[in-house]
């Protein structure tokens, strides 16, 4: 019992320092990604640096990084997503990942576009797009969006963090044509992790 209640004492500095390196991690992701607003002139803030300071995030919270099961969906045909602008994007339901989120189990669906798998550099990503119990109130009401690539899939297993969630477009500006999160990605359950709500009405 003694020597248990050592290793748990040693262990503290470690465990603090790997929680402070994490959220470390985290704030230099979130400060990449609003510069990347500034380089790209379809972006809905380029020529309007003033306004990314209405850009919100919620702290960040180990817990909402979870492992999650992948299970392969290779006979999925391609299907046409719709989007807020009332157009639609081709896609294929590439897997679906398998978590525990709070002690309940939760799934999601990945899909590949089939535009983005011929563009250079593109080919292993994936799109994950959700909604949950906060959209409205906390989050934007069209949802929110996870990147990942399929060379982070190992062994069939994948880490899903929902601190490095975002907004789409449509949350800032009109006139994008945003991915809806499919029916089988809304979860019931509240995810007050990543992109908050764009403080600045449009």
């Amino acid at each position: 019992m003694k020597n248990i209640f050592l290793f748990f004492i040693l262990c503290l500095p470690f465990l603090g320092f790997a929680q402070k390196s994490y959220k470390k991690s985290i704030r230099e992701h979130r400060k990449e990604y609003k510069s990347d607003f500034l380089k790209s002139e379809r972006s809905p803030f380029y020529n309007k640096k003033a306004d990314l300071k209405f850009i919100r995030f919620f702290r960040p919270k180990k817990r909402y990084k979870v492992e999650a099961t992948f299970e392969a969906t290779p006979d999925e045909k391609v299907f046409e997503m719709a989007t807020y602008s009332g157009m639609v994007k081709p896609y294929r339901k590439y897997g679906v990942l398998k978590f525990k989120l709070n002690g309940k189990e939760q799934q999601l669906a990945v899909y590949q576009s089939m535009k983005m798998i011929n563009v250079p550099g593109y080919k292993n990503y994936l799109f994950l797009p959700f909604k949950d119990l906060t959209n409205d109130r906390k989050t934007y009401g069209g949802g929110r969006y996870i990147n990942l690539k399929s060379s982070e899939i190992k062994d069939g297993k994948m880490m899903l963090d929902f601190n490095k969630n975002y907004n789409p477009y449509c949350a800032f500006s009109d006139g994008y044509n945003c991915p809806i999160p499919p029916g089988e990605n809304h979860l019931e359950v509240a995810i007050k992790a990543g992109e908050r709500k764009f403080a600045k009405a449009h």
